[in-house]
């Protein structure tokens, strides 16, 4: 290349870089695979030093991310660094002698850690008290998100142990479980919001929220990896830190090994790389670092890496194939998913057919089009993702894929909500949408209608026999029992199951009408609330935002539903089936809490949070979602979250569950 390319080349790889730096840091929404961003990476470092050509402001000299505007920007009292990372042996073994060149001996150990794919924070305790809570952001200063990290169960909120006095720096990764990871996305779709491509999207994603009692809600773990004190001990190690990590109380990965040579870190890593499939957690490698303290100084750290520290990948599981046509899903609330349909290719255990492209701005963007070859990933080892094109330059491709202006299910024009990136079909008798949506109103999570899944539903809907959920109440017995594979037992079971579900309580109907960003818990607040869907159906935007959570997007849903005239409909169909549209008041065994409003948190020794609310209500005191000036009580188990100290702020008394079954029985 020449110079003026060698600039066109470089000022390329930077945006490049930038933007997918933005996706994976700011977003949470990454697009690039990590060997694709390494490799680009590391063509720029080249041509920079080559050329003589880098400067303050490239990726090259970047850690990461940057600090966002929504949360107070805080200062790292050291560095937060990436970690320069390696994919073959042969680095490992580079990386090895460089550490014995610089330090003239070969007189340390390794210590061999799991690498986890997660969010990476920083921890604060003053005296034992947890006190910040940061992001990496820019390796030099971070967000400050300590009402959210507060909410992390897993991180406590005062230590066990005071090994040390004053001040304790903690770094360590936040992450979600992959089966918890997909029972929140299920939740998420059914509540008509966007699933999140991969858990480590999903954990920075909420931590980034600003209502922190929505983060509460999700299940973010995390694991502490490295401590870092004032006037260390001379022999201070990484193993010794890590062990000392978790006799204060923080969670330690146990996947952990003090090796003695490079070799037996080789051998570890090797190991280690068919224990990962077997892990609830996704991680993409191991961490290797100099075990002892007192070499760090001297081994340094390049404008963004520490030298005594390296990072394992292990290669993702990817596969190519060819992509046979593009299709287009309809999901319960009407958003059009497209979906890649693959030629078949066995991946990461299992014959991968199809693979979600998410919207039309991410076709776009890689360029994908039919009869491509295209290189398949599984996110996660769960989620099929279509990564890039493996030969954008051959020719005769076909034309670049564009969205159809109807639904292809209905015919319906598709409309695009001006901030939003997906397209939508708003004809609420659409048949997808009629099928999910009822498939949903019978769910475990909702009516809990056993025996109607999605063979019968469909079979229902085909048939003619239903056109919503609330038809579902005018099935017949000898209507179900014809339907194939049903039988008269099987048809009696669903009828009773129809009829059982006319006692689901006010909260659970309310949810499983599917209004858009209602969950579960927003609608037993509004339950609670408004005390009847009458009262619900009245509310204007001021009255619903009134409840403390609901924000100006759910109010706008709630009005929006009740709005359109086929929904009020159904709702008066329900009622006359008989089921609950009204709080019921609770049977009252005594007064003795009367007038006394309980915030419950935390997990009881012997009972549920629900019996205890139960208990409540049956000796006529108040349960809320949240604590204010006056709430009475705060009644806390362990591993109570953000309650409890906005309790403690607000001088509210907090009570164990002992003392609040003597309020009742003294």
């Amino acid at each position: 290349m020449d110079l003026f390319q060698v600039h066109d080349r470089i000022s390329w790889l930077r945006n490049r870089l930038n933007e997918a730096n933005n996706q994976y840091y700011q977003d949470a929404q990454p697009t690039m695979s990590d060997s694709e961003y390494d490799s680009l990476m590391a063509e720029l470092i080249q041509l920079e030093s080559t050329h003589q050509l880098q400067t303050p402001d490239s990726p090259s000299v970047r850690v990461g991310g940057t600090v966002t505007k929504s949360f107070e920007t805080v200062t790292h009292k050291t560095p937060l660094l990436s970690l320069s990372n390696t994919y073959n042996e042969g680095e490992l073994l580079d990386f090895d002698r460089r550490i014995k060149d610089i330090l003239g001996h070969a007189d340390f150990s390794y210590s061999a850690e799991l690498k986890f794919d997660g969010m990476a924070l920083r921890l604060t305790y003053k005296n034992g008290f947890l006190v910040e809570g940061a992001t990496r952001g820019n390796g030099v200063e971070g967000d400050n998100i300590t009402t959210n990290v507060k909410t992390v169960k897993d991180i406590p909120l005062k230590l066990n142990v005071e090994l040390f006095g004053g001040e304790l720096d903690i770094r360590g990764e936040a992450f979600m479980e992959r089966e918890a990871f997909a029972a929140f996305n299920e939740q998420r779709e059914a509540d008509g919001e966007q699933a999140f491509a991969n858990p480590r999207n999903a954990t920075a994603g909420s931590l980034k929220l600003q209502e922190s009692k929505v983060v509460a809600s999700r299940p973010i773990r995390f694991f502490a990896y490295d401590l870092i004190i004032d006037n260390p001990p001379k022999d201070f190690n990484q193993v010794q830190k890590l062990n000392w990590l978790k006799e204060m109380g923080l969670p330690v990965c146990e996947h952990r090994k003090h090796c003695s040579s490079i070799q037996e870190v080789i051998q570890v890593i090797q190991e280690w790389d068919e224990l990962r499939h077997h892990l609830p957690y996704d991680t993409d490698g191991v961490v290797v670092k100099v075990n002892e303290d007192r070499f760090r100084d001297t081994l340094g750290r390049t404008a963004k890496a520490p030298r005594w520290a390296i990072a394992y990948k292990y290669q993702a599981e990817q596969a190519e194939t060819i992509l046979n046509d593009i299709t287009l899903q309809v999901g319960r609330l009407g958003t059009i998913t497209p979906v890649a349909e693959l030629e078949p290719v066995f991946l990461a255990g299992t014959t991968v057919k199809r693979a979600s492209l998410h919207n039309e701005d991410e076709i776009l963007r890689k360029d994908i089009r039919i009869g491509d070859k295209v290189l398949v990933e599984k996110a996660g080892e769960i989620i099929p993702q279509v990564v890039s094109v493996v030969n954008p330059e051959r020719e005769n491709r076909s034309q670049p894929f564009k969205m159809r202006s109807d639904c292809p299910e209905c015919g319906s024009t598709l409309v695009k909500t001006e901030g939003e990136v997906a397209w939508r079909c708003e004809n609420l008798t659409c048949p997808p949408q009629i099928r999910h949506k009822i498939e949903y109103f019978a769910s475990r999570t909702a009516m809990q209608i056993e025996g109607l899944g999605e063979a019968i539903v469909d079979q229902l809907v085909t048939e003619g026999l239903i056109q919503t959920y609330a038809d579902l109440y005018d099935l017949k017995l000898e209507q179900i029992a014809n339907l194939e594979r049903m039988g008269e037992k099987s048809a009696q079971n669903l009828i009773q199951s129809l009829e059982d579900s006319k006692k689901r309580p006010f909260d659970k109907v309310l949810y499983s009408l599917g209004i858009r960003f209602v969950g579960a818990t927003v609608a037993r607040d509004l339950a609670e609330h408004f005390r009847s869907i009458d009262a619900i159906i009245q509310a204007d935007f001021e009255a619903l935002t009134a409840v403390d959570s609901i924000g100006p997007r759910i109010a706008e849903s709630v009005i929006e539903f009740f709005s359109n005239d086929e929904n009020r409909a159904m709702v008066e169909k329900l009622k006359l089936a008989g089921l609950q549209f009204q709080l019921q008041e609770k049977q009252v065994s005594s007064n003795k809490l009367e007038g006394k409003t309980f915030v419950l948190t935390g997990t009881l020794p012997t009972m549920k949070r629900e019996q205890a609310s139960e208990l409540i209500l049956e000796h006529g005191g108040k349960v809320s979602s949240s604590v204010s000036k006056k709430t009475d009580y705060v009644l806390a188990g362990e591993e109570a979250g953000s309650k409890l100290e906005k309790a403690r702020n607000l001088g509210v008394p907090v009570i164990t569950e002992e003392e609040f079954l003597n309020l009742i029985n003294e």
